[in-house]
């Protein structure tokens, strides 16, 4: 397939701090990447440079082969990136069709149905108010108003984070459904290895800002030296 994500000798951090040193990724469209490695070694920054949410110190990001390094985020996301930060971008007053509705902005509501056909869960709680959701219905509804959008490069950030198993076999599923399904291409960064690697026939693992590792997710759970080294983990099953 064509690329569609092509990152070169990317600096990038926050201020006068750098946290990515010279990373270069490829991604195609329709591909999926896993990024992994310890907190605070720089996944995050990377989705955020991505979508222009960190600054840029050097380097360049494209999209389909256009140099998108000095857009901005909401030109970006017009471009066809989505992205779901580990904070869950709801609105809390509002009920669950009521947060999707505003993330429509004129497209047609048929895209309700998509989104509920998806996650079944948000269609049972449409007239719930969004403090009442679970954790994990809280991320369902933040990566359903993110998909409105019709991405083509879909971001996510540590999206398991903090929920119950069931949840977290259920966001996999939609994960795996919507990238099959729509072709939608994903980076994600999940410190749950395992699931991740299943996923994501690719993987990278950062450390210190670097990439220090990238090959095929399969290879990598064999790794149990790479794992233990510079994730934390014994290995994956």
């Amino acid at each position: 397939m064509s690329e569609l994500l092509h990152i070169e000798n990317l600096t990038a951090g926050y201020g006068a701090i750098q946290v990515l040193h010279g990373v270069n990724l490829s991604l195609s469209a329709g591909g999926r990447l896993a990024l992994i490695g310890r907190n605070g070694v720089g996944k995050t920054t990377l989705l955020k440079a991505v979508m222009g949410l960190a600054d840029m110190k050097g380097g360049q990001v494209k999209l389909d082969g256009i140099d998108i390094s000095k857009w901005s985020a909401r030109e970006r996301a017009h471009a066809g990136i989505g992205y779901v930060p580990q904070t869950r971008d709801i609105f809390p007053s509002l009920t669950v069709e009521e947060n999707l509705l505003a993330g429509l902005k004129g497209r047609p509501r048929s895209s309700l149905a998509e989104a509920y056909a998806l996650f079944p869960r948000l269609a049972e709680r449409r007239n719930n108010g969004g403090q009442q959701l679970s954790g994990g219905e809280q991320q369902m509804l933040s990566v359903a108003r993110t998909l409105l959008g019709k991405p083509r490069l879909l971001l996510l950030d540590e999206p398991l984070e903090g929920l119950a198993p069931i949840i977290c076999i259920e966001l996999m599923r939609a994960f795996e459904h919507l990238a099959q399904e729509t072709g939608v291409a994903v980076l994600l960064v999940e410190q749950k290895v395992d699931d991740a690697l299943k996923f994501a026939p690719l993987a990278m693992v950062l450390e210190r800002g670097e990439v220090v590792h990238e090959s095929d997710s399969a290879a990598l759970r064999l790794r149990k030296d790479l794992l233990e080294r510079f994730v934390g983990v014994a290995g994956a099953h």
